[in-house]
């Protein structure tokens, strides 16, 4: 069913002014509140002429709220890019204009009243250090005109109906990227609808690993060597390749769109700090998925705190035997190599005394999961993020090769572990998108099927202005998201965007899969629907790389670095 076209006049009022002019004027005034709150915290947590972790850490909301408003206004610099390319390749048309104005309305209204951390949290101006004569700047008459008509019910309502009308594509909106980026989005689209969607919800409610004729077939296709560079026997393709890939994956299933990852850290890992040996040896296993990795960094109460891990390396002749306990280790039993953090200095209670190792192991059976010799594990049962299983694993006297110490230097483990934080970050902030896109399809087209008082869910407006707000935060994601990946790909200096896209892509993610469950109503909260399934997986993803809170200090601190 169609929503009935709305008179045009009352839904785009900017569309038919120069919506472009007016979010340009808005930029320069964000810059200023944001370069306001910047300095204003830089004031707040400065000791003796230095940065203080002790002072960021007792003006914690600040320091976040800040973060968050950095990657606001990033994100909306990146939308005023996308749109102005698009006016360039004459592809602006009524969907991507309603969504760019949406998208200003909506962040600018959230940086003057409350922008929402999450669900819980909203950080306002005030608990930045800023006064009411910061946010009276923020009233221009351009902001004044977005804010007050750009995001109506009445706006997205008719972007909603243009959403129906134009269902058959694969984005809501053009993404911004190239034909070759596009061909790729199409093929893994393809794939996904084939191959992964009619199943990903069973293997969930079953909790079963995703099946190996899955990961041959992705081999094929040249997922796990994606980004490696053509001499080491990848494909040697972008950043940008790796977001359209990991979102149409994960907009089947995140686990899918999760194998990628392994490979992408182990291949970043000895790309970045292997020898020529280990990258010879390595890296071709890993492009063609002869041999599967996993990272095993984190240990039981440690969290995000690497500098205090214990698991130790001893030197044996040649080699090592490694002691200790590493916990949330993803799809540790069938893989073959692990990339394994672990104390080599026993003197050093930080981060100075570690080492990455490259560790040989022998797949695993449901029977025997862990078979080699000196390590044992156990499942850690989970709510969502099924497919690859999470383990806990334990090392006693577990040999390593001598030859398989990363870069063959003791003390590199955690500068190394660093390198990989980027790819990792941004290729997290795409798999954010792709599970939020699946919110939107599942929960559209329940609100098309279902009927309630004599007409369908998206009649109403609540329901389709839960719609096209996810249409809308998916796009400001990924835009900022494929921002990041570009700076990778042009060898510049990328953590704090790829910070700002996995921490916005992830909280996008989370409340599209929300909302999208209560457009299900009590059916969403039955295991047989799949939008259970997505609210699961969506949960995660504010966790692991990093948990939002985490990521807002890191960004915070590199902001006034």
């Amino acid at each position: 069913m169609t929503l009935d076209r709305l008179n045009m006049t009352q839904t785009s009022s900017l569309i038919l002014t120069d919506l472009r002019s007016l979010t340009a004027q808005a930029l320069p005034i964000v810059d200023n509140v944001f370069d306001t709150a910047k300095s204003t915290l830089r004031a707040m947590v400065t000791d003796d002429g230095h940065i203080s972790g002790a002072l960021i850490e007792a003006n914690q909301t600040a320091a976040h709220g800040v973060a968050w408003l950095a990657t606001y206004t990033q994100a909306l610099h990146q939308m005023q890019g996308w749109a102005d390319r698009l006016v360039a390749d004459g592809k602006f048309g009524e969907v991507e204009q309603l969504i760019h104005q949406i998208a200003f309305a909506e962040y600018l209204l959230q940086i003057a009243g409350g922008i929402q951390m999450n669900q819980g949290e909203v950080v306002r101006l005030q608990d930045m250090g800023l006064g009411a004569d910061v946010a009276a700047t923020l009233s221009t008459p351009a902001i004044t005109a977005l804010t007050q008509t750009g995001n109506t019910q009445a706006v997205r309502t008719r972007l909603v109906v243009l959403m129906q009308e134009q269902a058959a594509n694969i984005t809501v909106g053009a993404s911004g990227l190239d034909e070759e980026l596009e061909m790729i989005r199409e093929q893994f689209r393809r794939f996904t609808l084939e191959k992964v969607e009619p199943f990903a919800h069973d293997w969930h409610l079953k909790d079963e690993l995703i099946p190996m004729e899955i990961i041959e077939e992705l081999a094929e296709m040249g997922v796990f060597g994606l980004t490696i560079p053509e001499e080491y026997g990848g494909f040697g393709l972008s950043k940008s390749s790796m977001c359209v890939v990991s979102e149409e994956l994960s907009r089947g299933y995140i686990g899918v769109g999760s194998l990628g990852t392994r490979s992408e850290i182990a291949a970043e890992l000895i790309i970045c700090g292997g020898t020529e040996e280990q990258k010879h040896k390595w890296l071709p296993r890993l492009a063609s998925a002869e041999t599967l990795p996993t990272a095993v960094f984190t240990e039981p109460n440690v969290g995000s705190d690497l500098g205090a891990l214990r698991t130790r390396a001893v030197k044996s002749g040649d080699d090592w035997q490694v002691t200790g306990n590493k916990t949330w280790i993803t799809h540790a039993a069938r893989t073959q190599v692990m990339t394994l953090l672990a104390r080599t200095d026993p003197d050093t209670t930080n981060y100075r005394g570690l080492s990455m190792f490259l560790a040989e192991k022998t797949p695993g059976t449901d029977e025997a999961p862990f078979p080699t010799d000196g390590m044992t594990g156990g499942e850690i049962e989970v709510l969502g993020y099924r497919g690859m299983k999470e383990y806990e694993l334990a090392f006693d006297g577990f040999k390593v090769k001598g030859e398989n110490l990363l870069g063959g230097e003791t003390g590199k483990g955690f500068k190394q572990l660093m390198q990989t934080f980027e790819s990792a970050r941004i290729q997290t902030a795409a798999r954010a998108i792709g599970v939020a896109a699946s919110a939107l399809d599942v929960g559209m087209q329940y609100a098309i099927d279902r009927k309630q008082f004599g007409k369908a869910l998206i009649e109403f407006p609540r329901v389709s202005g839960k719609l096209a707000m996810m249409a809308v935060e998916i796009m400001v994601a990924r835009q900022l998201t494929y921002f990041s990946a570009s700076e990778k790909d042009n060898d510049r200096r990328c953590d704090l965007e790829a910070g700002m896209a996995k921490l916005l892509g992830a909280r996008v993610a989370w409340a599209c899969a929300d909302n999208a469950l209560q457009i299900h109503g009590g059916n969403g909260f039955a295991l047989e629907y799949k939008i259970s399934r997505i609210l699961c997986d969506a949960r995660i993803l504010n966790i692991f790389e990093g948990a939002a809170e985490i990521q807002a200090q890191v960004i915070a601190r590199r902001l006034l670095d």
